[in-house]
């Protein structure tokens, strides 16, 4: 059975664009050799951190939203670990409310990037 996650990977800020493009593309496809589906990717760039990691600033954030078994999760977080690119990495298990959540935000019915419909702007007036 194939689990819902959320991957977010913070990746050093020395590396170049191409590297970047180059280890999220490992990972994506580790995710499907391992038996998983790439349900959503969202590449944020560089952000400032909360507090230094590693003496670094700043960050290359990506998140990824795939379905995968869950012995695929402790194969990915051991690549993680051996990567030292990668400041730090966070996989999250998602209920079917996340899911269902995380589809209405792409599509843009909730959060920041809400679409507003003709009866709110209506209102508004």
């Amino acid at each position: 059975m194939l689990n819902s996650y959320e991957l977010a990977l913070i990746f050093s800020p020395v590396m170049s664009k191409d590297e970047v493009k180059q280890s999220i593309k490992k990972y994506k496809n580790l995710v499907k050799k391992s038996g998983g589906e790439l349900v959503h990717e969202d590449f944020w760039g560089l952000k400032q951190l909360a507090y230094p990691i590693k003496k670094k600033t700043t960050g290359i954030y990506f998140v990824l939203e795939f379905s995968a078994p869950g012995e695929a999760i402790a194969k990915l977080e051991i690549q993680f670990k051996r990567d030292e690119n990668i400041l730090r990495f966070l996989t999250i298990r998602l209920d079917k409310y996340a899911v269902e959540y995380n589809r209405k935000k792409r599509l843009g019915l909730v959060g920041r990037n809400k679409k507003k419909t003709a009866e709110e702007e209506t209102a508004k007036k």
